[in-house]
């Protein structure tokens, strides 16, 4: 079933364009201000429970890990100033089914940001509203809870359909907070309470082994701390100056979560109480930590008034995170509506250049993540693995188009493209390799799901308003898919030796630590290279490139690098 690709039908919602209103604070502070969410208010707990004092060095590899795929993405946003770009640039490379393969995981790592970032919200607040958990859960909310997560969910989208100036602006004043208070929370706690000794308590450095220091990067919240440096990137039809700006926000990004990540790991260790690493960092416990960290031990030192500011934080960081991935998640249902996988009808604009129907279903959508899935620590490790999984995509699109458009202007040009775009590939999949088959086997249910969707999807549309699907440029996916669950199930990475399958039990972890590292390192590497020879032939990915750009138009002229 392959149609040639043709045109979307001009209907007067999808000849409106998005505005070019975000100047270049703007489009930083867009990904700062996703890149700081919850993950500061209890990344630092669950990577010390996972790794002990040695989480330092897990925000370091996750640093590293995520400023090579950024470093790919930073050259591809400068080129295509398109919304939703995570969904697009691997569409120009390979062709719809991975341009939708691409849309789909970038989705369920979007979807779920916004609610998981109201949880952590109202985590926080359940310390002085009472009734908003449920007594004793890991973080369920109550019908009440469930009631104000609505409600503040709704807020959300009333911002977002107020237009991306006001979006950005609100933002703006949001960010100055949300990187001052953790600063100010690492001076604070470091002045007042420094241990040294709790570096080498309760069995060392390293006390729970190397490999936790890998765990820790994927399912101790720290790669989803660092997830949102792509968020300049999904509003770049809306960069004023994208060319210059989405590179330098999406560096810049990294670098100040960075900095930020590893003050208050540092501070955090070193603040506890020895008392209480008694029975070791993986019981790590003190009272309130579970409900809010950082507040909890505010209080227990004495430092009630920086408490009640991060209380305070507590609303805003999570807040402004959650308003912005509501938006890339809006931009991600348009982008995937312009690129018709799904209805065109998505991709409609109002006056303002707001994706409206977007933004509603991506509102409806997050709000049944709250139904089925537990508090923060059980929702971190799926996001991750999602967001990590598109990224994945994007070292693939910078070695396809370096291939495929070589004269094309790139504002940004990633150095050394030739070693760090298979690498990049290569670091993503051993990321999804540390967040365990407990997490890989339910990620690749999702996007089944999503290819369910889509078939679904071309069946109920006329044959010629169908895509074509390029399948030729897809080959690699489908061993890619089957090779990350088989290589996972094998590895030594989940920690419970065994899982529960549909009422049996499978044994795990055949595979041992470093061997299974070594085995997704050479897997990725061939995938990559498969991936370069069946892409698409140049003139198709131009084609591509020209039907789904036309945001460009009213870009300023661009010197290339």
């Amino acid at each position: 079933m392959t149609v040639t690709s043709q045109p979307s039908e001009a209907r007067p919602e999808t000849q409106r364009r998005m505005r070019r209103e975000i100047g270049p604070i703007g489009i930083l502070f867009t990904s700062v201000g996703i890149v700081i969410g919850s993950g500061w208010l209890f990344g630092a707990l669950k990577g010390a429970e996972i790794a002990g004092p040695a989480a330092l060095l897990s925000w370091l590899i996750g640093a590293i890990a995520i400023l090579i795929l950024g470093l790919n993405l930073a050259e591809l946003g400068g080129m295509y100033a398109v919304a939703g770009g995570l969904v697009r640039f691997p569409h120009f490379a390979f062709g719809s089914m991975v341009g939708f393969a691409s849309g789909w995981f970038f989705f369920l790592a979007t979807v779920t940001v916004a609610p998981i970032e109201t949880e952590a919200a109202l985590t926080y607040a359940s310390n002085y509203i009472p009734g908003l958990l449920q007594p004793g859960s890991s973080g369920n909310l109550t019908l009440l809870g469930l009631g104000v997560a609505a409600i503040v969910m709704f807020l959300f989208t009333i911002l977002n359909v107020a237009g991306v100036r006001w979006m950005s602006e609100v933002n703006k004043y949001a960010v100055w907070w949300k990187i001052a208070i953790p600063l100010l929370t690492v001076i604070v706690l470091v002045v007042v309470s420094f241990h040294p000794g709790n570096f080498t308590a309760g069995g060392g450095f390293i006390p729970l082994g190397v490999q936790g220091i890998f765990i820790a990067v994927s399912t101790g919240g720290i790669v989803f701390a660092y997830t949102g440096f792509e968020g300049a990137v999904s509003f770049g039809a809306e960069s004023r100056n994208p060319g210059r700006d989405i590179p330098l926000a999406v560096i810049g990004s990294m670098a100040i979560g960075f900095i930020i990540y590893i003050g208050l790991q540092i501070a955090f260790i070193a603040a506890l109480q020895p008392s209480a690493l008694s029975k070791g960092w993986s019981a790590l416990q003190f009272k309130g930590s579970t409900l809010g960290p950082f507040a909890a031990l505010a209080e227990t030192l004495g430092l009630s008034w920086l408490a009640i500011l991060l209380y305070i934080d507590a609303v805003v960081s999570p807040g402004g995170t959650g308003l912005l991935s509501l938006a890339a998640a809006a931009r991600t249902i348009f982008a995937l509506a312009r690129n018709r996988y799904i209805p065109d009808f998505f991709a409609g604009l109002t006056t303002r250049g707001v994706p409206l129907t977007a933004i509603v279903l991506s509102f409806v959508l997050g709000l049944f993540v709250f139904l089925p899935f537990p508090g923060w620590g059980g929702l971190v490790g799926f996001i991750s693995s999602a967001a990590v999984i598109t990224y994945a995509l994007v070292p693939l699109s910078v070695g396809a188009l370096r291939l495929q458009e070589p004269d094309r202007p790139r504002p940004f040009r990633l150095p050394a493209a030739s070693v760090l775009a298979p690498l990049g590939f290569i670091v993503a999949n051993e990321l999804i390799l540390f967040a365990s088959f407990a997490v890989v086997w339910k990620l690749i249910v999702a996007i089944l799901i999503g290819f369910a969707l889509l078939a679904i999807s071309l069946a109920t549309t006329p044959r010629d308003r169908r895509p074509s699907l390029d399948w030729d440029g897809a080959r690699w996916l489908w061993p890619w898919l089957i090779g990350l669950l088989v290589i996972s199930f094998l590895s030594s990475f989940d920690l419970k030796k065994a899982e529960v399958l549909f009422g049996v039990k499978v044994p795990l972890g055949w595979l041992g630590f470093g061997v299974d590292m070594a085995v997704m390192a050479i897997f990725a590497a061939v995938i990559y290279y498969l991936a370069m020879r069946v892409r698409l032939a140049p003139e198709r990915a131009t084609t591509y490139v020209r039907e789904l750009t036309a945001e460009e138009a009213e870009l300023p002229e661009t010197p290339a690098a």
